[in-house]
C-alpha cells in the first residue's frame, strides 16, 4: 500500500500512514480508483457517516496535505473533492500525484477544464503564458505529466451518490455551470432555478472560495470553500464535513485549518508559478494583481 508520506519544507511531512478513507459501498467494498463510477449509495450498516467535502486546492500542496490530514484525524469515511485541482499554485504535479495514491473521488473545475482545452492545442501553450487571463491554466498545463494529463481528462462534471438515504450532488459551480456561483445569499427561486428544479438533499459546490452552509427550499446547501487559496479574509483553508447518521438527516459544518505559508511562497517564486501572488496566501485575500 502507498503511504501518501512526502517529504518537503511544508512544516513537516506529509504523513498519511498509509490511510486511505474507507469509502464504503451498499455491498461494503472499498473504492478502487479516485474517479467516481456509477453512482454508489454509502452506508454506513448503523453508523453515521461521515463524508468531508474539499474543493479548489489550485496546486498548493501543503493545503493539500493538512486537508487530508484533518479527514483522517476525524475518521471520515469518504473525500470528495468538488474541482479546481490544479491552476494558479506551484504544486500541480505533486497535488494530482497524491490524489490519485490517496484514491480521493475528484470532479472537474472550471480551471481544470481550461487546463484540458489548452492541452488540446500544445503548440500555442507558452504563448498563452504572456496572457494573464490563461497564463494560470498555461503553466499548470506544461508542469502537468502524460498520467497527471490523463487523469484530470477522465474527471466528470459532477458527482452523485446517495448517504444514508440523503441524495447527494457535487458540482464546482453550480449545477448550471462550472462558472456560476452559488453565494452565501443565495434565495430558494435563485437555488431552483441553479438546480434546474431537480433538488438534491445535500448540494455541495466550491469556485467561489466562501465558505458556508445554509438550508434553503428543503437543500442542505454547502459550499466547502478553498482547500487552497482561500479569499475571504482568512488564509487559512477550508472544508466541510458532512455527517448522515440514518433516516435521510445530514448535519454539515465548515472547518478551517491552517497550512505553511511561507514554503509555498518560496516555491511559487522559485518554480516561476502563474496566478496567485504571495500576499494571497498570507492575508486570505485576493489581490488586484492576480489572476
Amino acid at each position: 500500500m502507498q503511504t501518501g508520506r512526502r517529504r518537503g519544507r511544508f512544516g513537516g511531512e506529509c504523513t498519511l500512514s498509509g490511510w486511505r478513507p474507507a469509502i464504503r459501498t451498499v455491498a461494503g467494498t472499498p473504492a478502487e480508483s479516485s474517479r467516481p463510477g456509477p453512482d454508489r449509495v454509502v452506508t454506513g450498516r448503523g453508523a453515521t457517516v461521515r463524508v468531508v467535502f474539499i474543493a479548489d486546492i489550485h496546486a498548493n500542496f501543503p493545503a493539500l496535505c493538512r486537508s487530508l490530514e484533518w479527514a483522517q484525524r476525524h475518521r471520515a469515511d469518504r473525500i470528495v473533492c468538488a474541482g479546481d485541482v490544479v491552476g494558479h499554485g506551484p504544486h500541480p504535479t505533486e497535488v494530482v500525484r497524491l490524489l490519485i495514491e490517496q484514491r480521493i473521488e475528484s470532479i472537474r473545475g472550471n480551471v481544470d477544464r481550461k487546463v484540458l482545452e489548452l492541452l488540446d492545442n500544445p503548440g500555442k501553450l507558452r504563448k498563452r503564458l504572456k496572457k494573464k487571463s490563461q497564463a494560470p491554466a498555461a503553466w499548470a498545463a506544461l508542469s502537468l505529466g502524460d498520467e497527471e494529463r490523463e487523469w484530470l481528462a477522465g474527471l466528470p462534471s459532477e458527482l452523485r451518490f446517495a448517504a444514508e438515504g440523503v441524495e447527494v450532488q457535487v458540482v464546482h459551480g453550480s449545477p448550471l455551470s462550472d462558472t456560476d456561483y452559488v453565494f452565501p445569499s443565495v434565495t430558494a427561486p435563485s437555488l431552483r432555478v441553479k438546480t434546474k428544479e431537480s433538488l438534491p438533499g445535500l448540494l455541495v459546490c466550491g469556485h467561489s472560495h466562501i465558505p458556508f452552509t445554509r438550508r434553503i427550499a428543503g437543500v442542505r446547501v454547502v459550499n466547502c470553500g478553498s482547500v487552497g487559496r482561500p479569499v475571504d479574509g482568512d488564509p487559512r483553508g477550508a472544508l466541510a464535513l458532512c455527517e448522515f447518521p440514518g433516516n435521510g438527516q445530514v448535519i454539515c459544518r465548515i472547518a478551517r485549518f491552517a497550512f505553511p505559508v511561507e514554503p509555498l511562497v518560496a516555491d511559487l517564486v522559485s518554480r516561476g508559478a502563474k496566478g496567485a501572488s504571495p500576499e494571497e496566501y498570507r492575508t486570505g485575500t485576493k489581490t488586484a494583481n492576480a489572476s
